[in-house]
């Protein structure tokens, strides 16, 4: 029988500003929600407050558009300095239309813009930023779960999301860009079903069905809950990033 799973934010989560301790402030909010972890717990804190506190802030006034981001610029409709950043940030552009650049990011996954994103985030209209990506979402969720086992005494499960959409549907959804301490992909090939039959392909994404679960507790807009602690989900350990969950090019049919 299969556990229930609760997946509980962490209400009047402050707002983060660089430099700020996520490890304290995520113990702190623990304690004013009237929580404490135990074994088997997994947090998923959403991307922005993990970029805002490492500082991932670029000025668009410090960004100087190459001849390569104005070509994109215009075929996109974007900004010339957003253009290059999303250059910098990528490995390759992958499709372009309007709005829209869809590129493989230096991370490894395919994503809309690189990721880079302006809502949610303070700026001045007159000195406008934008938020970039963690420089490394894996060892951003090994500090943290480093971090709260210390501070704890119980060492949690780490899940850094992020929103991406699909190619094959509408709406976007989380995806797992970082984690920590859990196997992300659950590989049931050669396991057999309830009739016996042995399973051939069949190999769960965990981490993103997790992160996909917290962003519906999260939120997209101003519900401010930017941290969700999940409860029975009885992930595999690991210590492993989310590195399983990108397929690999000479399997990808869309590109």
């Amino acid at each position: 029988m299969a556990d229930p799973l609760q997946l509980i934010p962490l209400n009047d989560f402050p707002r983060v500003e660089p430099g700020d301790d996520l490890g304290a402030l995520i113990h702190a909010s623990l304690e004013h929600n009237g929580l404490t972890l135990v074994a088997g717990d997994v947090l998923v804190l959403a991307q922005k407050i993990v970029s805002k506190a490492e500082n991932c802030y670029v000025r668009l006034a410090e960004v100087q558009p190459s001849a390569e981001a104005e070509d994109l610029a215009r075929r996109a409709l974007k900004d010339p300095r957003q253009a290059e950043l999303i250059l910098r940030e990528s490995r390759e552009v992958v499709r372009v239309r309007p709005g829209v650049v869809i590129v493989e990011h230096r991370n490894g996954y395919v994503h809309a813009n690189a990721g880079i994103d302006k809502s949610n985030i303070s700026s001045d209209p007159d000195d406008p930023r934008v938020l970039l990506l963690p420089e490394n979402p894996d060892h951003s969720a090994q500090s943290l779960r480093n971090d709260l086992a210390r501070r704890t005494g119980v060492t949690p499960q780490i899940i850094i999301n992020d929103s991406a959409g699909r190619a094959w549907r509408n709406g976007t959804v989380g995806i797992a860009i970082g984690t920590a301490g859990l196997q992300p992909l659950f590989n049931q090939i050669g396991e057999k079903d309830m009739f016996g039959n042995v399973l051939e392909v069949t190999e769960s994404a965990v981490a993103d069905e997790l992160a996909a679960a917290a962003s519906v507790v999260m939120g997209q807009a101003a519900e401010a809950c930017p941290v969700v602690l999940v409860r029975g989900a009885r992930l595999r350990q690991a210590e492993c990033g989310s590195g399983a969950l990108l397929r690999d090019r000479s399997l990808d049919m869309f590109r």
